[in-house]
């Protein structure tokens, strides 16, 4: 039964779809000088809220830890920001001289936005700058567990857009989230795209909406660490890249596949740069915690190391930067082959790299398909064998792969969501941008004459004569000069 919360969240959202369809149909008559300075205002507000907004999200969600939310949002205030203001995205933004082929960008009018409580600032930074990029109108539908800083976010952006010229409604957010409201959202007659980043469930719903949608699913990485690899350095990448906000971005790492021949001297390295190996009575504690209803818990997720040793009823040093637990399967018994939103890696051992594969290949079946995956190789002729015939849309070499997936150190767009192909049951294996938010329509001139071979002409008279005498209305040869002038008129 629909309750009174869920009845005015609609009305919230009907209202913010209105808005914006005045205010896409405003943005649609800009220039490229004027989208191009409403995006830059609004990228030097968000850097300039960063701290703030990143303080209220921790506060607000529990997830994650300040410094490193501050670098998200900086992230995606400042480098997406770089990597799109150059962009054509305004009328015509390609002629092909050669082909006589011009591209005109037309914005798709209405983005619905979903956004994740383990990044709600930062998203709401990156999908309206490339949105408003690419000449839409943006509404956001936070997570409940994250409404007030989501809704701070879109309104410092709102403020700083309409500051340089932008109309009142480009970017809405719902008040009050609800299940109702999201849905409603999705399947409106206003909405013309979704940008949904959430959970399996949510991403489904986006792509059972009716509507376009660019969706992220789960994102289970698996990182093989070669023979070749440069140990220490490979180790203080993945730490760095696992610990960061607590292991709360999608293309975090989620299991170590480790060459036989190395794995003591990983483990010895893991153990001296901080992280934490868990004997079986540890391992059995941590993963009775770490799965919830055939998931990952959400008591766990964005959480410290010590908080969850806390709550898996374990002790582990103050120091601790990462649980590393030893596994030999995956799949559903097999707690720590899930993907994990937190600083706890699961580590295999393969006895070559055909074992390794298949191992990765394994790993993102069971819950990260067409997403990342990465390997630290110091040769290259590994690397390209390795990555040969992979179900994933973005292969990370000797980076971390947080940040090497998000672009934030690969030449990779900057992006916070991330397409995973066909394989993970998307339209995109791509980084999102302002791209993807827009139709391009072709402008194309003839270029040469469409020629009727002779053979063709004359069946076509022929055909034409049989057809005409059954109905009786001229004679053959009234028939065949009438046609034979015809087709004179088209060649000529």
């Amino acid at each position: 039964m629909m309750m009174d919360t869920d009845l005015q969240s609609i009305q919230d959202v009907r209202d913010a779809l209105t808005q914006a369809d005045v205010a896409a149909r405003e943005l649609a008559l800009y220039s490229q000088e004027q989208i191009d300075a409403i995006v830059k205002a609004m990228a030097q507000a968000a850097q300039e809220a960063a701290a703030r907004l990143a303080a209220l999200a921790v506060e607000e969600t529990g997830f994650g830890n300040v410094p490193d939310k501050t670098a998200k949002n900086m992230f995606a205030a400042r480098d997406v920001y770089a990597a799109i203001k150059e962009m054509k995205t305004v009328g015509t933004i390609h002629k092909d001289a050669h082909k006589k082929v011009w591209e005109i960008a037309q914005p798709f009018g209405v983005i619905a936005a979903i956004i994740p409580s383990t990044n709600p600032t930062s998203t709401v930074m990156y999908k309206a700058l490339i949105a408003l990029k690419a000449g839409n109108a943006i509404v956001f539908s936070p997570h409940p567990n994250a409404a007030r800083c989501t809704l701070e976010a879109a309104r410092i952006m709102q403020a700083a857009a309409e500051r340089a010229g932008a109309p009142k409604g480009a970017i809405g957010c719902v008040a009050k989230p609800t299940l109702a409201a999201t849905n409603e959202l999705m399947s409106h007659r206003i909405t013309r795209l979704i940008l949904a980043t959430g959970g399996a469930q949510m991403v489904k719903a986006a792509y059972s909406s009716g509507k376009p949608a660019y969706g992220v699913g789960p994102g289970n990485v698996p990182v093989y660490l070669h023979e070749s690899a440069d140990i220490p350095a490979a180790v203080r990448r993945i730490l760095q890249s696992k610990t960061f906000d607590n292991g709360t971005i999608c293309a975090s790492e989620q299991a170590l596949i480790v060459d036989q021949r190395i794995r003591h001297k990983v483990i010895a390295e893991f153990k001296r740069q901080g992280a934490a190996f868990l004997d079986d009575h540890e391992k059995k504690r941590v993963g009775a915690a770490l799965v919830a209803n055939g998931g990952l818990s959400a008591a766990l997720v964005g959480k410290s190391p010590q908080a969850i040793a806390d709550i898996a009823g374990i002790i582990v040093e103050a120091g601790t930067k990462v649980l590393i637990a030893e596994e030999d399967g995956v799949g559903k018994t097999y707690p720590f082959s899930y993907e994990k939103l937190a600083p706890i890696l699961a580590m295999y051992t393969a006895k070559d790299q055909q074992e390794a594969e298949e191992l990765c290949t394994t790993l993102l079946q069971f819950g990260g398909l067409g997403h990342t995956l990465g390997i630290h190789a110091e040769s290259e002729a590994v690397v390209e064998s390795f990555c040969r015939n992979k179900p994933a849309s973005r292969i990370v070499v000797n980076a971390g792969t947080t940040f090497g997936g998000i672009g934030a150190t690969t030449g990779i767009l900057p992006a916070l969501t991330l397409g995973c192909g066909a394989l993970g049951g998307t339209i995109t294996s791509d980084n999102i941008g302002p791209q993807h938010l827009f139709n391009t329509k072709r402008v194309a001139y003839g270029l040469k004459e469409m020629e009727v071979p002779q053979a063709a002409a004359e069946q076509v008279v022929a055909e034409a004569v049989s057809q005409a005498q059954t109905a009786q209305l001229f004679s053959k040869d009234e028939l065949k000069e009438l046609i034979r002038s015809v087709l004179v008129e088209l060649k000529g």
